[in-house]
């Protein structure tokens, strides 16, 4: 038996507002998913103007980042496991409409544990990270010295 750390929607009301402050200042219109360490929805909201495609998507990116331990980005960069050349070609294919291999999902490491993902669509890439990171980045500041939250874009456990 192990103690394990949960997040709840106290975290993730903290991590969709400093996501959507940055999709603002970076000036797109995202959407924001948080899931818990089973791939569930905790909090997902659209700001006005995001694509309509966007919660499915951030759905799906968080859902990877959570399951699957890594940023979703890394699948599929060269070199990366769902390639063509890969050890992982087609996995997304396993999971339909739930499996992203593209830029915009980011587990939530806490203490060294993966706690959940969060999933960012609607801006360019660069956008969908840095949102991603700064979400990221006010977890960290929510929870204080007490906890160490991974906050960077590249994250694979």
């Amino acid at each position: 038996m192990r103690s394990v750390l949960r997040l709840e929607l106290e975290e993730a009301k903290v991590m969709v507002e400093a996501a959507k402050r940055a999709s603002r200042e970076a000036g797109a219109f995202e959407t924001i998913c948080v899931v818990d360490g089973g791939g569930y929805v905790i909090a997902l909201e659209r700001m006005d103007g995001a694509r309509l495609t966007g919660p499915e998507l951030a759905i799906a990116k968080a859902f990877t980042a959570s399951s699957h331990k890594r940023s979703t980005h890394l699948f599929n960069e060269p070199g990366g496991p769902a390639t063509p050349t890969g050890e992982a070609f087609g996995i997304h294919a396993m999971f339909p409409g739930k499996f992203a291999i593209f830029v915009g999902g980011f587990p939530i490491v806490v203490n060294g544990e993966v706690i959940g993902g969060i999933g960012v669509s609607g801006g360019s890439g660069e956008q969908d990270k840095a949102v991603g990171v700064a979400a990221l980045q006010a977890l960290q500041e929510h929870l204080g010295d007490g906890y160490e939250v991974l906050v960077k874009a590249d994250i694979k456990k």
